[in-house]
């Protein structure tokens, strides 16, 4: 399968959730082509998760993995870490108080 470029894939995740209402931003830009991304759900009571894109052993398909979850500093120092080891990381910052990310619906994988 082809990969999707990663600024694609970003921008039609902003556009899916600026259609149910939930407020996102890209904290971190990085490389357009192939960037990794993290997504940060911040669920604006002082707690948060990141989730990061790997791969089922299993299935061979792309999943959302937890990253970190928890108070939201240590999460905040966790995706920090992470842009540390790759300077070409997005970061997505999703707030919803009701935790809902979309990363579960299909074609988000």
């Amino acid at each position: 399968m082809t990969r999707l470029a990663t600024e694609f894939w970003v921008k039609a995740y902003l556009a899916r959730l600026r259609l149910r209402g939930i407020p996102a931003f890209v904290t971190a830009h990085g490389d357009d082509s192939a960037g990794a991304v993290l997504v940060k759900l911040n669920t604006l009571d002082g707690q948060a998760a990141a989730f990061q894109r790997s791969f089922d052993l299993m299935s061979g398909d792309r999943v959302w993995a937890e990253l970190a979850s928890g108070a939201e500093p240590g999460v905040d120092a966790a995706i920090s870490r992470q842009r540390g080891f790759d300077p070409d990381l997005w970061v997505i910052e999703v707030e919803d108080r009701q935790g809902r990310h979309l990363l579960d619906e299909d074609g988000l994988g």
